[in-house]
């Protein structure tokens, strides 16, 4: 019989292709972007909610905390938007690409905001990060809205990632989910309200196929994955992690060019830029793994 360890290796790996999954069906979803991530976000808290009465989670925050818990809330629900909003415009391996320059946002965020010093090597790969992005830009500037929409949704999710990490010291990673997919429903709510001509019939009149994709990117991709990431992670050493999820933009990639082949069809320059960014962004999660690895030694 397989291992633990192999087991959850395999489950890594699940949660990396369900990430990359995520894209896909994200293509597959005909309606726009805003009410894509209201319906996802909708789905997702009440399965959430769900989750917690059956396993009894304590839900209370003190009002300072739901703040900057509803502020995070506000960046997913925009890095969501401005995620599906990009392949919309442009193709899946557009939006994945420019995804993957997130490692280095986050890279000049965490000094920021943990106050920590620049690491010279991370500038370093900044530098070639951006030459993969002009390789892909020169090569492929019809996709150009796309391209800009996936860097805003990558510096997005990265300010998302690492505001987080200071949430996970206080309170449970399942609450803090929670708390910030309502008020991620509340913003775009309000902003349909305000700019989007309002809540109408066409609004909620979702066809077979779009609530089916919608369910499926909720519950497997949303609710599930985020609750079994937070357990695999207490098995498995945060270098691995890290490593392994920095594939979701191959993975994904890979299966939209199995799916769509004539939609996914890209040129050879942005292979070469594709390649450049994940390559870096891999060496990146590398040395960063290790560097944390010899200071709990030391």
């Amino acid at each position: 019989m397989p291992s633990a360890k192999f087991k959850n290796q395999l489950h890594l790996h699940l949660l990396v292709f369900i990430a990359g999954f995520t894209a896909i069906l994200g293509d597959l979803i005909s309606i726009n972007a805003i009410a894509l991530v209201w319906h996802r976000m909708v789905m997702a808290s009440i399965l959430m909610f769900l989750y917690i009465k059956m396993v009894k989670v304590k839900i209370q925050v003190d009002a300072k905390s739901l703040l900057r818990l509803s502020v995070a809330g506000i960046i997913i629900a925009l890095h969501w938007i401005t995620f599906f909003g990009a392949i919309k415009v442009s193709n899946i391996s557009i939006t994945l690409a420019m995804f993957s320059t997130g490692a280095f946002f986050a890279s000049f965020l965490e000094p920021i905001i943990y106050k920590r010093r620049v690491v010279w090597y991370e500038i370093f790969f900044g530098i070639i990060v951006i030459a993969g992005v002009f390789i892909i830009t020169q090569s492929e500037i019809k996709y150009l809205s796309g391209i800009l929409l996936g860097i805003l949704s990558a510096f997005l999710s990265s300010l998302f990632a690492v505001l987080n990490g200071n949430f996970l010291k206080k309170h449970n990673a399942t609450v803090i989910s929670f708390y910030e997919f309502l008020s991620g429903v509340f913003f775009i709510s309000v902003y349909i309200l305000c700019f989007g001509g309002g809540f109408s019939k066409d609004f909620f009149n979702l066809s077979l196929s779009d609530f089916k994709y919608l369910f499926i990117l909720a519950s497997v991709c949303t609710a599930y994955a985020f609750i079994a990431s937070v357990h695999v992670m207490k098995l498995i050493s945060p270098y691995t992690v890290v490593l392994t999820y920095n594939l979701e933009p191959v993975y994904g990639i890979v299966m939209a060019m199995f799916l769509f082949p004539e939609k996914e069809k890209m040129t050879p320059a942005f292979y070469v830029g594709a390649t450049v960014i994940i390559s870096v962004i891999l060496i990146n999660a590398f040395l960063k793994s290790r560097r944390k690895l010899k200071r709990k030694l030391s």
